[in-house]
This record gives structure tokens, sequence and C-alpha cells, in this order.
């Protein structure tokens, strides 16, 4: 009887322990996959092409200065980000469909943090930086998901050879 008791106890505890780890982190923010699609976050002591890219509001739209950079796989791109803009937005890299998906979740909570290497959320005449390796070939884009903004024309483009 006191084995059987003590292995219930053990079964709850393991239980316990393995759905707060599957959990994850809470409605707040979004899940930290360290998978990316665009490549993986840069190391800031290696060599770096420095890309400025700027956000801001020009005529009534939102736009990305530039909107478009081709890199070759393997290289490492530090993205100097300045928001010259007087709204707040994002700098987020990844493919169209999960730039797409994320925007949907932001819609339901558009005061999500962003702790993410390959985002950053800037507040109007702030700047901040990516190190980011591009170790895959393929078409990515950064974005700005605060909603109402990606209709409004905040995509560009980043071309991987």
């Amino acid at each position: 009887m006191k084995q059987a008791t003590i292995s219930l106890i053990t079964l709850a505890a393991v239980t316990s322990i393995s759905a707060i780890a599957w959990a994850g982190e809470g409605p707040k923010g979004h899940s930290h996959d360290e998978s990316f699609s665009a490549g993986e976050p840069g190391d800031p002591k290696e060599p770096a092409r420095i890309v400025q890219v700027t956000m801001g509001e020009t005529d009534g739209k939102m736009m990305f200065m530039p909107m478009k950079i081709d890199v070759k796989k393997g290289e490492q791109i530090k993205f100097v980000l300045r928001n010259n803009g007087e709204l707040e937005h994002e700098f987020v890299l990844a493919t169209t469909g999960e730039n797409l998906k994320h925007a949907e979740a932001m819609k339901k909570n558009p005061d999500m943090e962003h702790d993410d290497p390959n985002a950053k959320r800037l507040e109007p005449k702030k700047a901040d930086e990516i190190v980011w390796k591009f170790s895959k070939t393929g078409q990515f884009e950064y974005a700005c998901l605060i909603p109402g903004h990606r209709k409004s024309g905040m995509i560009g483009t980043v071309t991987v050879k």
C-alpha cells in the first residue's frame, strides 16, 4: 500500500512537471522557437555588412527604406534600425507566411511584447540594431505587424542567394 502511494505521488509530480515544461509562455508574448526561417541570430563580435533601415510615415503611407535588400547566403548583416516616424513601428524578419500568421495574433493582442532576435519594436524617434546571419537561401520579408501598418505598405524584402 505504501509503495502504491509513493508511485501515485511520483506519477503526479512527473505529470505536473511535464505539463509545466510543455506549457511555455503565457499569452502576453509569443513563443520563442529558436529555429528561424530566415537564418539565425548573428554574432556581434564577427564582421557584418551594415544595412540602415529607416521606418516612418510619408504622405500618409507607412514605409521602410530601403524596401529591398540583396544578401549572399552565409552573409552577416547588422541592421541599424531607425524609426523616424511619429508612430510606433516594428521590424520583424521572417517568411511572408510566418509574418501573416503573427499579424493575425497581433490583431488579438496589439500590445504584444517582442523579445525575439529577429524582431524589434521601436518608439518614434528611436533606434536599435539586429545582427543576423542569413544561413538559408530564399525570399524573406521584414514587416511592421502592428495592426493596420502592414496593410499600409510596411513590408520590405530580403533576397538571399
